[in-house]
């Protein structure tokens, strides 16, 4: 069985429970997307976004990101086209609601320290409610943030869960697309 046809069990979800997944990233990426947390089923397939559902693969490639759309396994791929995909938190849950404000604000260090590290042209958050915790910006809003991390422009993008119902597919695609039309024209001016 392969990984795109492989389907997680009840008992490879709670074995997942905790378990990290790599970072895809290298240096100098367009955008590094930065996700809350792995869910369980991403924890028991060791792919980002990867339980059927999750809308941030079909919204990359509507919005231009990628040529077709990827599926969960080929993240790798993603640094070909200068992307890169990582998490605030890097433990496994059943839900966001299960990590703390403390794991949330760690993240945010994390983040800045990949910035730092390996200096990409934009970081996208994806999760306002998530963003707004770790970096303590209980007001923000979805779209390009004032501040940086780094020399990196910080945007904020919906959360693509299945389970975010305020923005369906081209909703989602759409400010997916401001961020690209962004990073297209020099995020850094």
């Amino acid at each position: 069985m392969t990984s795109d046809t492989y389907r997680p069990t009840r008992a490879d979800l709670n074995a997942a429970r905790d378990r990290t997944i790599p970072d895809v990233i290298a240096a100098d990426l367009r955008v590094l997307f930065c996700g809350i947390n792995p869910s369980l089923y991403s924890g028991a397939t060791g792919h980002h976004f990867a339980r059927p559902g999750n809308r941030f693969w079909p919204a990359l490639h509507v919005a231009g990101f990628t040529p077709r759309q990827l599926r969960p396994s080929e993240q790798a791929e993603l640094l070909k086209y200068g992307l890169g995909v990582t998490n605030l938190v890097r433990r496994a849950t059943a839900r966001a609601d299960e990590l703390t404000n403390a794991e949330l604000r760690d993240g945010a260090r994390r983040l800045t320290s990949l910035a730092r590290r390996y200096r990409p042209r934009a970081i996208a958050v994806v999760g306002v409610t998530a963003y707004r915790s770790a970096f303590a910006r209980p007001q923000a809003v979805v779209g390009p943030q004032p501040e940086c991390i780094e020399d990196a422009v910080l945007w904020v993008l919906p959360n693509p869960s299945g389970l975010n119902a305020h923005y369906q597919l081209p909703d989602l695609a759409a400010e997916f697309g401001k961020l690209r039309e962004r990073v297209n024209a020099d995020p850094r001016s």
